[in-house]
């Protein structure tokens, strides 16, 4: 899935220059960014706060790896408030715009520095305290894992593509109950930096929006121990799940099915899931904040999308999932039913996962044909959990993932027929 040209390094000379002079560290904070002046600084602070609190006798510094911000970032970056003796870097990365290359320069800086630790964050947090920084880094200075995935507590509305798509899929599929494989934030041990360096997949999704499901599928796979640690409430720049995710939506789908293919002998070989152990935080947690969400518009996009591309669905899908999707939108657009069970929607998943492999014409154009199907199953959700606590919409979330995990079966079946 090659995008554009391939540079041999995402780090210009003023970070060679700064690596150069720095020599070492011990712990590397990386901090992907592009137009973020309204809420860098205060994640630059509490990083650095969180580095001289926890780990006040380990060399260390915080590297923001900007993507041509048209805003005041990096000025605003430049002058952040950040404890004596952490050391700061501001740089514009080389390659292909988007957030894998932002974060591949950081790989490189870790590799080149021998960095023993990394955490990455978000740059547009706003519920950062100093124990992430402690969360996603102890246990990697302590041994106890080569990568640290973010625990959160989200609205119920907020993070629809991880708790509809990834998290149930890479739970059926490498056997680990990973709940955020894509959240964002992430600590990692120098040993796992420079592998993501060495990889040549920068001209790919996986240098925009389709990084986080790489790094975590590629840490599962590549034999690192994997905790999880409890961050709390994620407060960030939400987005209604109509709106926006076209890009995203995308790039992640995309190299998450890319990804079975490189990994297919591991995850056929699966069984079952595992629980992740949880690094518990007991300090102040922020409260969790609604993320508004229009059940009209996912119907409308699922049923118009449906109508569209009905031809290609029956193309792509079983004969029975085909006509039970048909049904579904139907309804849906006669205000019958909202009703797009777990199980049914496993099985849509899969069948593109395969048809993806086979799939010699526009990949681009087979995954964003999913878009309308993971709208009508979003809204379905949306109409189930809307009088529903958080707790309750998890255990919703939580049951889908182990539909997926019954249903694993009919994905193996697929493949198996396919090599032979």
């Amino acid at each position: 899935m090659p995008l554009t040209k391939q540079f041999n390094t995402s780090i210009r000379n003023d970070v060679e220059d700064w690596i150069e002079e720095l020599k070492d560290v011990s712990i590397l904070i990386g901090i992907p960014t592009f137009n973020n002046d309204d809420t860098i600084s205060n994640v630059m602070s509490v990083a650095g706060e969180g580095l001289k609190k926890h780990f006040p006798d380990k060399k260390s510094a915080i590297f923001i790896s900007d993507g041509g911000s048209l805003d005041d970032t990096r000025e605003v970056a430049r002058n952040a408030k950040i404890p004596d003796g952490v050391k700061r870097c501001v740089a514009i990365y080389r390659g292909l715009p988007g957030k894998g290359t932002s974060l591949r320069a950081i790989f490189e800086a870790a590799h080149r520095l021998g960095a023993e630790a990394c955490a990455v964050f978000d740059s547009d947090l706003r519920s950062i305290t100093p124990e992430w920084v402690n969360l996603l880094v102890q246990p990697i200075i302590e041994k106890k894992a080569g990568y640290v995935t973010p625990y959160y507590r989200r609205h119920k509305f907020d993070g629809t593509i991880t708790n509809h798509i990834i998290y149930p899929m890479t739970r059926a599929l490498y056997g680990q109950r990973i709940r955020q494989p894509i959240g964002g934030d992430f600590g990692f041990c120098g040993e796992l930096a420079s592998l993501y360096a060495s990889r040549k997949i920068w001209d790919t999704d996986v240098a925009k929006f389709g990084i986080d499901i790489w790094m975590t599928t590629t840490a599962i796979n590549e034999g690192y121990s994997v905790v999880q640690a409890e961050l709390g409430a994620k407060i960030h720049n939400a987005k209604d799940p109509a709106a926006d995710l076209g890009p995203m939506f995308y790039q992640v789908v995309s190299t998450l099915f890319y990804l079975m293919g490189e990994y297919e002998r591991n995850w056929i070989a699966s069984q079952g899931s595992k629980p992740i152990d949880i690094i518990t935080n007991h300090g102040e947690e922020a409260k969790v904040l609604p993320v508004p969400v229009s059940r009209h518009r996912l119907v409308q996009e699922f049923t118009e999308g449906f109508r569209h591309f009905e031809s290609f669905y029956s193309e792509v899908l079983s004969e029975d999932t085909f006509e039970q999707l048909k049904k579904i939108a139907n309804d849906m657009k006669n205000g019958i039913s909202m009703d797009f069970p777990p199980h049914l929607w496993a099985k849509v998943l899969y069948d593109f996962a395969y048809t993806y492999q086979l799939w010699n014409r526009n990949r681009r154009r087979l995954v964003d044909i999913i878009t309308p199907l993971y709208f009508g199953h979003t809204a379905s959700y949306c109409e189930e959990v809307k009088d529903k606590t958080e707790d309750e919409a998890e255990a919703y979330i939580e049951a889908q993932a182990e539909e997926f995990e019954n249903t694993k079966s009919y994905l193996i079946s697929k493949f198996k027929r396919w090599e032979y």
